[in-house]
């Protein structure tokens, strides 16, 4: 790409074209894993539909690969490629509420921060990741966890419909009447098909408050006050979200209620008795506070590395190995586990890509660092202490994925799944146009 392909292209866009040594450039491709450096050929930053269009038509001719940018969160950083096209989606990231059809229509490149404020107006919502500079788009196309999960579902189980700009730069809806096999697939399989330009969410009546709760234990009291966790949590409300975490010499358990703070408190005696706390934090917060409060440590400056699980079951034998591993010196992950059930596993498991609805809980191993020098003990001993636990796992999140390639995606999905999604990437994609992200390849051609 050079300056006069620029010029000529620049004429039919609605926004604009970076090219390296532009001023914007580096800030464009600087996304939320800092130990992502990567150089794109050029940057779409698209304003439109159409630029959409332009830019994956423009990728093919050149023989660019493609990389598709909204909050940049993804941690294999499969949104900026080395040498390629970047489709910077953030331009497009109007968010229009309809509060008397419960109805938001959200763009591809609009952050959870923005879809939560224009909701919550109406005391209205819809399940959203934890931490308000991510991506709507990334986040719902793998499935979308969130505090409201438990009670409205996935975010990928509330969309009615998408627009997609395919490979061929062709323009589609997708819904239960429209491409439904598309519809089938981005639920839960990721960019694999196509650059989603609009989401409609179906929102739910939720109110506006929350109340988080943690409890702390010292880390000798860990077995016995997890085990207790994990079975207050089995007959929880399915406002209440269970969450625990490992690390600095406490175990941390509690949960997020999203509704009714009073009638959240009333779970707060129970986690308590668990065993003998050393400190407590019982927090009210409006529902969009709720939503922000990590943002600032998951800042865009610190390198990162995570590994996760599902398990069916949480088992005395995995809280025991849990426990046991956790002291691997000061490189050490942080470990949290986060309850699901409720809304998630009300919906058939054939309905959508995303799987494992039978999964209990969900586990992440994650590290942050700023030191380059840190980079090889901070993810070997990430990836220790998930393998430690691997034996006792269902699968994983596709969305906290990294670098674990087709071996991954095997873990992500259900085998019947898999075989499901890679007949419709052969029908919208048979070239792995879409390659940069937890690839579903197609049957017969290679990517490229």
């Amino acid at each position: 790409m050079n300056d006069a392909l620029r010029t000529k292209l620049s004429g039919s866009l609605d926004g604009s074209v970076l090219l390296p040594g532009d001023p914007a450039y580096d800030q464009a491709r600087t996304i939320w894993n800092a130990i992502v450096d990567r150089r794109p050929q050029v940057i779409f930053r698209c304003a439109s539909v159409s630029d959409v269009v332009t830019a994956v038509r423009t990728a093919r001719e050149q023989g660019l690969e493609i990389g598709i940018r909204c909050g940049g969160h993804s941690a294999a950083g499969h949104a900026v490629p080395d040498g390629g096209l970047m489709i910077d989606l953030t331009p497009l990231r109007a968010v229009r509420v309809d509060p008397g059809q419960q109805r938001a229509v959200v763009q591809g490149g609009a952050l959870l921060g923005a879809l939560d404020r224009a909701t919550q107006q109406y005391g209205l919502a819809v399940t959203a990741g934890n931490v308000s500079h991510t991506g709507v788009g990334g986040l719902t196309l793998g499935g979308g966890m969130g505090w409201l999960a438990r009670q409205a579902g996935l975010a990928c189980d509330n969309v009615a419909s998408f627009e997609v700009v395919t490979a061929d730069g062709e323009v589609l809806r997708a819904s239960e009447n429209e491409h439904p096999d598309l519809y089938w697939a981005l639920r839960g399989g990721g960019g694999n098909f196509g650059v989603v330009t609009e989401f409609e969410f179906r929102l739910h009546n939720t109110g506006t408050e929350s109340l988080s709760v943690e409890v702390e234990f010292p880390v000798d009291q860990a077995v016995t006050a997890l085990r207790g966790w994990r079975d207050l949590n089995a007959s929880a409300p399915r406002e209440a979200t269970f969450t625990a975490g490992i690390g600095g010499g406490v175990v941390t358990l509690g949960y997020v209620w999203v509704g009714n703070p009073q009638r959240g408190e009333e779970l707060v005696p129970a986690v308590r008795a668990l065993g003998r706390p050393s400190a407590e934090r019982v927090v009210p917060s409006t529902y969009v506070e709720l939503q922000s409060r990590d943002d600032v440590a998951d800042g865009h400056a610190r390198r990162r590395y995570a590994k996760g699980h599902y398990f069916r079951e949480l088992t005395d034998e995995i809280i025991d190995t849990m426990v046991a591993v956790t002291d691997v010196g000061p490189f050490a992950p942080g470990v949290g586990l986060q309850a699901y059930g409720g809304a998630i596993a009300d919906v058939p498991e054939a309905d959508t890509a995303f799987s494992h609805r039978d999964t209990a809980f969900e586990l992440g191993a994650s590290t942050g660092w700023t030191d380059p020098g840190e980079d090889g003990v901070r993810i070997e001993t990430a990836r220790a202490y998930a393998a430690r636990l691997e034996p006792y796992a269902s699968g994983v999140y596709v969305n906290v994925l990294g670098d674990e390639g087709a071996a991954g995606v095997r873990r992500a999905y259900t085998a019947d799944k898999l075989a499901r999604l890679t007949a419709v990437k052969d029908t919208y994609d048979p070239q792995n146009v879409f390659h940069l992200n937890q690839n579903i390849q197609p049957s017969v051609s290679a990517s490229g």
